[in-house]
């Protein structure tokens, strides 16, 4: 028996205490995360929205098992952000469709969800009216069954069957009207209730997942009243892919307690929000580090290495490190962390001999 076949269907019911802790936490981390961008320069934060849009288009696809030209991605979303120094000329009808959803839906997160809205995103995701090599309906609500299937054709496992495309009209303008109507329930909670619903109905032939990412995008810009994405939630989907569809069809075949799937959706938001969070430390930790050189000469070579060790720098600092990074001769890279040295900037690991290297100072 699946959820939507209960008689109380779509009246689902939670453990309001079970949730409440951990949905006042992330409404708190919301609110850290958005005050803390606001300290950054505008650069930094284009280039951080560029990011977060860019991981959002290619990471919700990749949970469907398509797999997007990232630089195409990034140059598409640069574009309608507006951001053109980061486009390139080259332009893919595909991705651009998979990118003007998700701008729209995060963008123009105040503006009402209509089906027009919804057959909108979904002529964009088809732009050939073709999954693959299949012919499919596009901009209106399916007309024939669809499963969720995992398998090789000759011994799949069905996972999911969708509502009777009967029901899905009706079961659509119930949704809408919850979604657009319904103003007692915070909206982060909305968001997990909303991509579970979506998803049950599967009003699509396809791109039902990738809408209902979507969908789940406006009601968290909503959430925090902008349209300014520093994290993403299908990231973090992505990296637990096989968990959101285990929990997506556990929650499917049981009843309308879905207490598990909001339990789920709020830790997986969390983890979006805490790298988001670790990012942003990063990135003022730069700046203040940057702060406390401006009075020192530096070379561009010098300037790039601290870049480099200021991210994610694998493994340690060595001159023939140095060397092949910057490009440069073993002796001008032994002269620039020479330099460095004298400056108080780097300091020697303890080892030393054959594996001599050098750690940057900490503020």
């Amino acid at each position: 028996m699946y959820i939507y076949q209960h008689t109380d269907w779509p009246l689902f019911i939670w453990d309001q205490e079970a949730i409440i802790d951990k949905l006042i936490f992330l409404r708190h981390q919301q609110g850290r995360l958005m005050g803390g961008m606001q300290t950054i320069g505008l650069q930094i934060q284009n280039e951080t929205l560029l990011q977060t849009f860019t991981e959002d288009v290619v990471k919700s696809s990749e949970i469907e098992g398509e797999i997007l030209d990232r630089p195409l991605v990034r140059s598409s979303v640069a574009r309608h952000l507006g951001l053109d120094s980061a486009a390139l000329e080259v332009v893919d009808r595909n991705v651009e469709g998979v990118v003007e959803m998700v701008l729209d839906a995060t963008q123009r997160y105040d503006q009402l969800l209509t089906p027009e809205r919804l057959f909108g995103w979904h002529a964009s995701l088809f732009p050939n009216a073709r999954s693959g090599f299949r012919k499919i309906q596009i901009g209106k609500w399916r007309t024939g069954p669809v499963d969720v299937v995992s398998g090789p054709a000759w011994k799949e496992t069905v996972h999911f069957e969708a509502p009777d495309a009967s029901r899905v009209a009706y079961e659509m303008d119930l949704f809408l009207k919850w979604f657009n109507d319904e103003k007692n329930l915070d909206l982060v909670l909305k968001a997990a209730l909303a991509h579970l619903w979506f998803v049950t109905i599967h009003p699509f032939e396809d791109g039902n997942g990738r809408i209902g990412r979507a969908i789940t995008d406006l009601l968290l810009a909503r959430s925090e009243n902008n349209a300014q994405r520093f994290y993403s939630l299908s990231a973090h989907i992505q990296k637990d892919r096989k968990n959101y569809y285990a929990i997506l069809e556990k929650t499917q075949k049981g009843n309308l307690d879905v207490t598990p799937w909001i339990d789920w959706f709020f830790n997986t938001l969390e983890n979006a929000i805490d790298d988001a969070l670790d990012t942003l430390n990063t990135i003022l930790y730069k700046a203040r580090f940057w702060e406390s050189l401006a009075e020192i000469p530096l070379n561009e070579r010098q300037r790039k290495m601290i870049n480099r060790l200021l991210e994610n720098f694998e493994g340690k600092l060595t001159s023939s490190k140095w060397a092949k990074i910057a490009k440069c001769s073993q002796d001008t890279a032994h002269r620039d962390i020479l330099d460095l040295l004298t400056k108080g900037i780097l300091f020697k690991n303890p080892e030393g001999g054959r594996s001599t290297s050098y750690f940057l100072k900490k503020l």
